[in-house]
């Protein structure tokens, strides 16, 4: 794949190396469980990154704190290691003051979702060129087992043995929610699918939030199983593509209408036709569809998962429209006087 396939890296150096994923490895020693679902997601982002065709000094991996929050210390990239919950505002900085970087945010459910979830929603709403790694794996881990805000309600952990009693959040719906122009979910174990949605969400010019479903199998293993078991995974797992009608099931049996009272509903494709199963549209300016589809899913059973890219729509970034904003007052009244700001009318001494 060539550079010219990521529009929103157009600002970024290109590289005249033809750089491998070894290239992208570190000397630390990767410290997770074994068996962790992070090593897969390591491997496919350190794989995938020799396609962006950039230098690695312009490449930069943002995280909070978690255990998806080690990500920089493993990629021969820039990176920081920041605060629980800031990495999104931190990455922003970033993002509009040096366009010549790429910035990838790396967070988890509790990271982003809890003390980090205010942070993530603006970043999303002013669409910040940032390409945001949510890490769901439906409990806290690196503070050994409490429920986070995407674990299902009853959930029975160290911190609520008798159920959680929280309405869990849907990182998807959320994100639409916040107008994000940009918006997938893929799982930490299908390699072709995850890194498919990666240079998707690399390609899009804007907030890019890519939900991951990530397996602990320290602390809550399993959690995903129905959609990466060979036996169940056709039936429970809901593949979008765009243009494409949306149907699954292993016989390719099941679709996706909408209803007569609005909403979608799943039916047997035998029963209605093909023609009458809705066809997917990421690039429709109204989330309505992608947030629907996002609520099809049984938060315990998982039956009905979507997963691939909802929403994927044209809008200008933050940083390009400060940039032409600065350029266009640069313009018209020259350079900016800062003592002369400093010392305008509005202004006051303290004696």
């Amino acid at each position: 794949m060539t550079t010219e396939a990521f529009p929103a890296l157009s600002l970024v150096p290109k590289t005249d190396v033809d750089l491998k994923a070894k290239d992208f490895k570190t000397d630390q020693e990767v410290r997770w469980c074994p068996g962790c679902g992070d090593y897969a997601i390591l491997a496919a982002v350190q794989g995938f990154m020799p396609d962006l065709g950039l230098r690695k000094e312009n490449i930069v991996f943002v995280s909070g704190i978690g255990c998806s929050s080690r990500f920089p210390y493993y990629m021969d990239t820039f990176g920081l290691h920041s605060i629980h919950g800031r990495a999104p505002a931190i990455a922003t900085g970033l993002s509009v003051s040096r366009p010549d970087l790429s910035v990838w945010v790396v967070t988890g459910d509790g990271d982003a979702l809890s003390i980090g979830g205010n942070h993530l929603i603006h970043a999303l709403r002013r669409n910040v060129n940032l390409k945001i790694l949510l890490f769901n794996n439906r409990i806290y881990g690196l503070t050994k087992g409490q429920y986070s805000p995407t674990s299902e309600q009853g959930k029975v952990t160290k911190s609520t043995p008798n159920g959680s009693l929280d309405y869990s959040f849907n990182p998807v719906s959320l994100a639409l929610g916040a107008e994000a122009t940009f918006v997938a979910r893929t799982l930490d174990s299908d390699r072709k699918h995850l890194t498919s949605v990666l240079k998707a969400a690399a390609a899009h010019e804007g907030a890019a939030l890519v939900e991951i479903y990530q397996n602990c199998n320290i602390f809550n293993d399993g959690a995903w199983e129905p959609l990466k078991d060979s036996q169940t995974s056709d039936d429970t797992t809901m593949r979008l593509e765009h243009g494409q009608p949306i149907i699954f099931g292993a016989q390719r049996d099941k679709g996706v209408v909408r209803a007569a009272d609005g909403h979608l509903d799943i039916v047997s494709v035998a029963s209605v036709g093909e023609d009458a199963i809705l066809r997917h549209d990421a690039q429709a300016e109204d989330p309505g569809l992608a947030f629907a589809l996002s609520r099809l899913a049984d938060s315990h059973t998982l039956a009905n998962t979507a997963i691939g890219v909802f929403r994927d729509v044209q809008r200008p970034s933050y940083d390009r429209l400060m940039r032409s904003q600065i350029e266009d007052v640069t313009t018209k009244q020259g350079a900016g006087d800062l003592q002369a700001l400093l010392q305008g009318g509005d202004t006051w001494v303290v004696s």
